[in-house]
């Protein structure tokens, strides 16, 4: 297993869609987040009465543990991006490790995973690599192969640049587009690198995916009905994202994670699952909250694991204020 640099306090919170109304248990003093959001102390457990039956439940301390008090076959859909073994900066977590301690890491966890998740279930593995290293992300995602099928490879986008002219055709567009943000690299060798994989695995590459809930419209209206399957405006988008991050002022303020994906990127995967079939998310690696946001804004339930109090502290944040937003919608 991966070295930490210092061992978490445990706890935990738990929160639901509604956040009309609260209860918090005894214990610290609650720190006022909104006019009907508590954000509790390290000791307190946090009680958002529920809307229907969706519940957020975040836990502070190692995914692994907290998997194995889970019940085998009760998740239905996993969305995470584990540290990527880049040697990026993260709070408790020590992210410069061998590459074959790292592999045995993946499959350690991806096999606790498979535990926890039902027969139909999907795991969606998002995961980047560097200029130096474009193996380690296809060797990761071999490694987990050694416990799941690999049904679908997703290119999450973060910037693109589309010309007028491409293909003798102008899209419709009054000019070029250059959209997206992506950290420049400085390097005569490499070009920077404006997109992340999104592995998608199945316990036995089967599933059967919604694919719709996230189709585009057809540029050519009369594929429209021409085809039995194609009677509505909506086609397959395809197996590449294109999803920006969102622009910030300060990255300590604003995304003080080192390496977080948006919530929409989280919510597509979750639709493209789709909702219906999901009763309970995951992330066993969840950073700021942005699964657990996602699973706020479509309506399931999500269960989260993330063993950096920093960065739980954060998510709780998060994940309560998108709760009071969408109570208010």
């Amino acid at each position: 297993m991966p070295k930490q640099k210092k061992q978490p306090v445990q706890g935990s919170i738990f929160a639901t869609m509604s956040a009309s109304k609260r209860a918090v248990s005894p214990g610290r003093a609650a720190e006022t987040v909104g006019a009907d959001v508590v954000l509790p102390g390290p000791s307190d457990k946090l009680w958002v009465l529920p809307h229907g039956s969706t519940t957020i439940s975040l836990h502070l301390g190692d995914c692994l543990a907290g998997m194995r008090g889970m019940a085998a076959g009760s998740v239905d859909v996993v969305v995470t991006s584990p540290p990527y073994n880049l040697g990026i900066r993260y709070g408790v977590y020590d992210d410069s490790i061998s590459r074959e301690s790292y592999l045995d890491w993946m499959e350690k966890w991806s096999r606790e995973v498979s535990r926890v998740l039902s027969s139909r279930g999907s795991l969606f593995f998002n995961i980047a690599g560097k200029p130096t290293d474009p193996w380690g992300p296809l060797l990761t995602a071999q490694r987990l192969g050694k416990v799941f099928q690999l049904q679908n490879t997703i290119h999450w986008i973060k910037s693109i640049a589309i010309e007028r002219s491409s293909n003798g055709d102008d899209h419709g567009l009054e000019d070029d587009i250059n959209v997206g943000h992506i950290k420049p690299i400085n390097s005569p060798r490499f070009l920077s690198d404006a997109h992340e994989y999104v592995f998608h695995f199945t316990k036995h590459g089967d599933v059967e995916l919604d694919r719709l809930a996230i189709g585009v419209p057809y540029k050519d209206k009369s594929n429209i009905g021409r085809w039995k399957s194609t009677a509505a405006d909506l086609r397959c988008r395809g197996n590449t994202w294109f999803i920006p991050y969102k622009t910030i002022v300060s990255r300590n303020r604003e995304r003080p994670h080192p390496a977080t994906f948006p919530p929409r990127l989280a919510e597509m995967c979750i639709r493209l699952h789709g909702v219906s079939r999901a009763d309970l998310v995951m992330d066993p690696f969840m950073g700021l909250g942005h699964t657990a946001m996602a699973c706020v804004h479509a309506g399931v339930s999500c269960i989260g694991h993330e063993i950096d109090p920093g960065y739980f502290s954060v998510s709780c944040a998060n994940v309560l204020k998108a709760a009071q937003a969408a109570s208010k919608k």
